[in-house]
């Protein structure tokens, strides 16, 4: 019988569901997991497949990698292999190669009280070792999720269970193994976590495991930003976006990731920054789906625009020019994001160019339109423009006029430049009052 999914690890006994019951197939598994499990089973030890890979193909899907667990402790699976390399301080990793394919190896972990090694936790009950070694009931029960906690032993070819897994996989629901609340403050990013599984298996949160989400937010504030900035990616980056969006400020979760963003939607929620933002998220998905790549730098552009835009229009009633305003603004909003998720240069530079290149896209008279089309950001920002126009939040005239504008020939491109409508014009600086000596009330 299986354990619930709330059950201590102790005797329990795992449902185990043999080859010719389930849809595994090892012409499904990649040749490097397949190679990593025999070369563990050779070599005495247990080893099986586990979390996302195992899910996916009980689903029928293709999954993205191929994690293995193992008994075999991390210098022991580094004498199995040559090509092994042991990563991290927090989780003691193997990363096996054959070739570009890189196989995850983690040993068995058992929970802090229990087993051997070195594991410790903060006041507030936050993992900051997890380097305590178990068994492969002990490891299942410290797993995130009943659905990410079925394994594939490779010695039979049988599926193992011990929390439930398989009738949540079956019904469709995400459930957090244990209590969620301690769950949750043991490594916040599970809220992170829950939303994307949510969203990439339209799995539906169980009540238990929903119900901490808009509570706990405030713990993501505590998660090192260059930790979040890696979920963000895959919050984003992983075919489903704008579902991913949706429940992260359904739950409250999104305005600890982006908060300028999130107060600019606020104040907007009927508006195109609402749009834009879904716009871009939506048409990230369908980039994915095509194989097409996807730039963070892009990704971001469109989720800080609106307190970029919302800034640089202060600053121009202030008196500041276009260009000026943006890149004031562009520099303030990207600074202030930074403490929140880290953002690396190779991203925040080219997303504040195609920032930059907003206004000068709507310079179109004389030399200006040229050296904005050399602009090695050009394509990316008149993508942004053509995203922007879509939402009505910049005119589709100017939209239309640069894509008709490459197409032209030199000939051609003279003749529209010069009928082209002139820019817009600086407006001039404001002068502040100054106050009379001795205060207002002199």
């Amino acid at each position: 019988m299986t354990a619930p999914a709330d059950t201590a690890p102790g005797g329990v006994t795992p449902a185990i569901v043999p080859r010719p019951e389930h849809r595994i197939s090892r012409a499904n598994i990649s040749p490097g997991a397949l190679k990593v499990l025999y070369g563990l089973k050779e070599a005495g030890y247990r080893a099986c497949l586990v979390g996302g890979g195992v899910r996916d193909l009980l689903l029928g899907r293709e999954p993205k990698d191929f994690d293995v667990a193992t008994d075999a402790h991390p210098e022991e699976i580094k004498a199995v292999f040559r090509s092994c390399r042991l990563i991290g301080r927090r989780f003691r990793l193997a990363h096996v190669r054959f070739g570009r394919e890189i196989i995850e190896v983690a040993t068995f972990r058992a929970r802090h009280q229990d087993g051997d090694g070195e594991g410790a936790l903060n006041e507030e009950g936050r993992i900051l070792r997890d380097n305590v070694y178990g068994d492969i009931e002990e490891d299942a029960f410290r797993r995130d999720f009943t659905v990410n906690a079925l394994y594939y032993d490779i010695a039979d070819f049988s599926v193992v269970d011990y929390v439930g897994g398989l009738a949540d996989l079956e019904a469709g629901v995400l459930r957090l193994i244990g209590d969620p609340e301690q769950r949750y403050r043991e490594d916040p990013v599970r809220m992170l976590r829950a939303v994307r599984f949510a969203a990439k298996l339209g799995f539906r949160i169980h009540a238990d495991t929903e119900a901490p989400l808009s509570e706990l937010g405030h713990l993501l504030e505590d998660v090192p930003a260059a930790r979040l900035f890696e979920e963000i990616l895959k919050l984003f980056l992983g075919g489903c976006a704008l579902a991913t969006f949706e429940l992260l400020r359904h739950y409250d979760l999104f305005r600890y990731l982006f908060p300028l963003t999130e107060a600019a939607l606020a104040r907007e929620e009927q508006g195109f920054p609402l749009v834009l933002v879904g716009k871009a998220l939506e048409n990230t998905d369908i980039r994915l789906a095509e194989d097409k790549p996807v730039t963070p730098a892009f990704l971001y552009a469109a989720l800080l625009w609106e307190p970029v835009r919302q800034r640089a229009a202060e600053l121009e009633a202030e008196g500041a020019g276009p260009l000026e305003a943006i890149q004031i603004a562009g520099n303030q909003v990207t600074s202030e994001q930074v403490q929140h998720t880290s953002l690396p240069k190779r991203f925040s530079y080219p997303m504040r160019e195609i920032w930059m290149l907003q206004p000068r896209l709507e310079r179109r008279r004389g030399k200006a339109p040229y050296r904005t089309l050399e602009h090695p950001r050009f394509r990316a920002a008149y993508d942004f423009l053509l995203l922007r126009a879509a939402c009505g939040e910049a005119p589709q005239e100017l939209a239309d006029w640069w894509t008709d504008f490459q197409e032209l020939n030199p000939r051609e491109r003279e003749a529209v430049v010069e009928k082209a409508p002139p820019g817009r014009k600086r407006r001039p600086r404001r002068r502040r009052r100054r106050k009379p000596a001795g205060g207002a009330d002199a």
